[in-house]
């Protein structure tokens, strides 16, 4: 660790001191804050958007882990919210199972399915993680079903979106407290 000097060491010079002014606040002026909007259909920190059937946003590695696991997607969904569970797969996702190729083309397969929604992208590009992260920002009615660390992170930052992963060999989903699969506290 790098030890600094400080600034009222003799051996600094006068003229390379930086002197700090501080200003006096005066109480005549309204101090403004830029806070981010919250929600309407947030209400104390619990997303009362969220209600059976569950809309699932699904990513492309939720797809292949309940391959490599043996789960059925839907089913499992509907064993962890106890609930009518619509998944979502956005063209992005698509997209990304295509370029994958032919070691995927189970996940492609399953993915293809008439009980998977498809939501159009508008957006350029095809990286799903922020085709995600966007459409939940805009709409907070959406569980997203995902084992990626970073687009857990990025998700975990944004107020009223539970996130659905596998642990255990089953679904889990936490920020959820009424659900089956919700870690005990």
């Amino acid at each position: 660790m790098k030890r600094m000097i400080s600034l009222k060491d003799s051996r600094i010079k006068s003229k390379d001191r930086i002197k700090k002014k501080r200003k006096k606040s005066d109480p005549q002026n309204l101090k403004v804050r830029e806070v981010p909007q919250a929600s309407s259909a947030m209400f104390f920190q619990y997303n009362t958007q969220l209600g059976p059937p569950y809309h699932i946003l699904i990513d492309t590695n939720f797809v292949n882990f309940s391959i490599k696991n043996k789960l059925d997607i839907i089913q499992s969904m509907m064993d962890c919210l106890y609930a009518k569970c619509i998944p979502y797969i956005t063209d992005c996702v698509m997209a990304e199972l295509e370029k994958l190729g032919s070691k995927y083309r189970v996940a492609l397969r399953i993915v293809k399915d008439d009980r998977f929604q498809r939501l159009p992208c508008l957006h350029k590009g095809t990286y799903a993680d922020d085709c995600l992260v966007q459409r939940v920002t805009q709409h907070k009615c959406y569980i997203v079903a995902t084992h990626d660390k970073d687009l857990k992170r990025r998700i975990r930052k944004i107020p009223g979106v539970p996130i659905m992963y596998i642990a255990q060999h089953r679904y889990s989903i936490e920020r959820m407290p009424d659900a089956y699969g919700a870690p005990k506290v």
